[in-house]
């Protein structure tokens, strides 16, 4: 079988490099041998990373070529659908799924978050392309309501997201190794316009725990994008903090996280890679997403980086609360999670089922 996957690949965001790697994970392990023909903003090194075939997610020629041979085309996951940071996403996806069935193939949306879709002309555009795929599959109930709010007619199905059944079991961090002697908590901001002084409360909390004893480590997720956020950050703290190398693997990242103490993070795939380990995390919301997956693992949102309804004080008040009952912490995460790991590779087996 040979299949196309769709999504925002390539361009050096951790975490959708995180989903595209669990996708192409869970259809090996259902397929061995299938073809994964990836779309990507750097189809070189997404072919040296992954072992797949790609091609240039702007060229029509390559996308409309590698759709007319495959056996059908998955979509996401990640947030794909959505207006809050312009209006070229939704048009994009839903053209390659529309160039998909010009080429008579079956389409699967793999577990995507839906949203926010602010628009008139994207709620159209999305309805109309959504009404015409063979199967939908979304991360959480509100981007199942939302597609029902927009008039989705097709049946819509709730799986967990991909990264959640990766298996880390060989990921090390040679950097963290030779660079972190003590136990850590790591820290996950990135960039939003708002009003509200986010970064000085963050600083303000992450002083607090540093006098308290703990040691702070920023993860940037995103490439240099987040290590400029971190560096702000931690330029505005008064006490010493780390920042972890922005270039560091996919597998260093996600073992950074995964060996902390707490997370306290922004970037969704930040949240899921703690999740994955059991970590205890608190999230700092910018997106529905956030808290979506902050309920379904039962940790805290301490707050939102457009509401100035909570501090410093707050922040690093949950914190220590968590890390004194980090145990119990770990045992509610594991309840919960654990369940979505041995779900997640069910999508795949969907997907395949679909363009059999």
């Amino acid at each position: 079988m040979h299949v196309v996957l769709s999504g925002y690949y390539g361009f050096d965001n951790v975490g959708d490099e995180a989903i595209l790697f669990s996708i192409i994970h869970a259809l090996r392990k259902c397929q061995e041998n299938i073809e994964i023909t990836v779309l990507s903003n750097n189809p070189p090194e997404t072919e040296k990373t992954y072992g797949v075939k790609a091609v240039n997610r702007w060229k029509l020629k390559e996308i409309r070529d590698a759709l007319k041979n495959a056996d059908g085309l998955i979509s996401g996951g990640g947030s794909l659908l959505q207006d809050q940071t312009g209006m070229k996403s939704i048009p994009y996806y839903t053209g390659i799924m529309q160039i998909a069935k010009m080429c008579k193939k079956p389409v699967f949306v793999y577990a995507q978050g839906m949203g926010p879709i602010n628009s008139g002309i994207s709620k159209w555009i999305t309805r109309a392309a959504l009404n015409k795929v063979d199967r939908i599959t979304v991360r959480d109930e509100d981007s199942k309501a939302l597609l029902t709010t927009i008039g989705v007619k097709q049946p819509v199905s709730i799986v967990p997201d991909p990264v959640i059944g990766l298996d880390h079991s060989s990921f090390h961090s040679e950097w963290l190794e030779s660079n972190v002697t003590k136990p850590y908590i790591a820290v996950s901001v990135r960039d939003w316009p708002t009003a509200v002084p986010y970064k000085e409360k963050i600083a303000q909390a992450l002083d607090e725990l540093v006098r308290k004893g703990e040691t702070v480590l920023f993860v940037p997720m995103h490439g240099e994008h987040d290590a400029k956020s971190s560096r702000e950050v931690a330029s505005l703290m008064k006490e010493m903090s780390m920042v972890s190398p922005a270039d560091l693997s996919l597998e260093e990242k996600i073992t950074i996280i995964g060996g902390a103490r707490l997370l306290i993070g922004m970037r969704l795939h930040s949240l899921i890679f703690s999740a994955i380990y059991y970590t205890p995390f608190i999230a700092i919301s910018y997106d529905p997403k956030i808290d979506a997956f902050a309920d379904i693992a039962q940790q805290p949102v301490i707050g939102h980086v457009e509401k100035d309804n909570w501090d410093g004080t707050r922040l690093a008040d949950q914190a220590m609360e968590l890390l004194e009952q980090r145990d119990m912490g770990t045992v509610v995460l594991r309840n919960r999670v654990e369940p979505m790991q041995a779900e997640a590779l069910l999508t795949a087996k969907l997907a395949l089922e679909t363009f059999a």
